[in-house]
């Protein structure tokens, strides 16, 4: 994908909106809080790059956002710019020294992200000021064209907002997450997940979801409850079909998206991963508008039910990108 630029009058216009008096003002109340406490603690280079979610967003880049600009790298494994693109900014903000934090969102497990800054193409770039989001470009930009608009968003920051970054040390301890992982002790949510478990080996699959969204409703990132809701989700799903009116409907249909799709799933089900991940790349590739993004959202369910990590998995998020980009 060819980069196209934002323009930064977005940016400079932030002073002008409603909303940028307020914005301005929880800035000054969250410095002056600081200010109370001592000061910011510096903090270590590494900390200058993190992985965000949509559970911790709020925290992580909008609350920051009144302390230091919060530059937003939304990529997705299978995007080759997005490699590009990534390293060279993860470089800039070591660089820069602490005036702007870059945010690192990936589009497959943020969905919802995803649609709440309108992304239609990765890699996109936005950031966020006192609270105040804007785009800044999207595509694997030059380098020169990067540096220029981090330059005009830390002035916006300083000139309209107050907004001066955060201390760094370059001998600073790192986060504890980089630290040697303590043994974590059996979680509250082990009763749970045996339950949705032990509703799977009975069929109860509505049952087994209840007890997955239960356990991801306190605990968003957990990977073992991400993983058997795809399953059991998936395994509701194919319960009722009758599996030779599924394939004839999708022989004969090849432009009906719900006949692929439950194609899909029964092909997944008996164990022809490839053949359900290419049906859905197909769909997606023949279709448009909202046929083509439910194909595209019904293949990224189905990743979740193979797991990120399987060669068959990365094969397909590759061949998907080809067809969207």
């Amino acid at each position: 994908m060819q980069p196209r630029n934002m323009s930064m009058s977005g940016v400079v216009d932030l002073a002008a909106v409603k909303a940028a008096g307020e914005a301005r003002q929880k800035a000054e109340q969250a410095r002056a809080e600081t200010a109370r406490q001592g000061g910011a603690t510096p903090v270590s280079p590494v900390s200058l790059v993190i992985d965000v979610d949509e559970a911790g967003f709020e925290r992580d880049v909008i609350q920051r956002s009144a302390e230091v600009p919060v530059v937003i790298d939304f990529w997705a494994e299978w995007c080759e710019p997005c490699k590009q693109l990534g390293p060279l900014l993860e470089r800039l903000a070591v660089e820069y020294n602490g005036r702007f934090l870059l945010a690192k969102v990936d589009v497959d497990a943020n969905q919802m992200l995803m649609q709440q800054f309108g992304i239609q193409g990765i890699p996109a770039v936005f950031a966020v000021v006192a609270g105040q989001a804007l785009p800044l470009f999207q595509g694997a930009a030059p380098e020169a064209q990067i540096r220029q608009t981090l330059d005009q968003l830390i002035q916006v920051g300083e000139e309209r907002f107050g907004i001066t970054g955060i201390p760094v040390d370059p001998d600073a301890a790192p986060p504890a997450d980089d630290a040697e992982p303590a043994e974590v002790p059996a979680g509250p949510y082990d009763a749970l997940l045996e339950a949705a478990v032990q509703a799977l080996d009975a069929n109860d699959f509505d049952g087994a979801i209840q007890a997955y969204r239960n356990v991801l409703s306190d605990d968003p990132a957990n990977e073992e409850a991400k993983l058997g809701l795809a399953q059991a989700e998936l395994l509701g799903r194919v319960k009722d079909l009758d599996p030779q009116q599924v394939r004839k409907d999708a022989a004969d249909k090849p432009a009906d998206v719900p006949a692929q799709l439950a194609a899909a799933d029964l092909d997944l089900v008996g164990g022809h991963v490839e053949d359900a991940f290419g049906r859905l790349v197909q769909t997606v590739q023949r279709t448009v508008g909202s046929d083509r993004e439910a194909a595209r959202v019904h293949l990224l369910q189905l990743f979740e039910v193979i797991g990120s990590e399987d060669p068959r998995v990365t094969a397909a998020r590759s061949a998907l990108a080809r067809v969207l980009f």
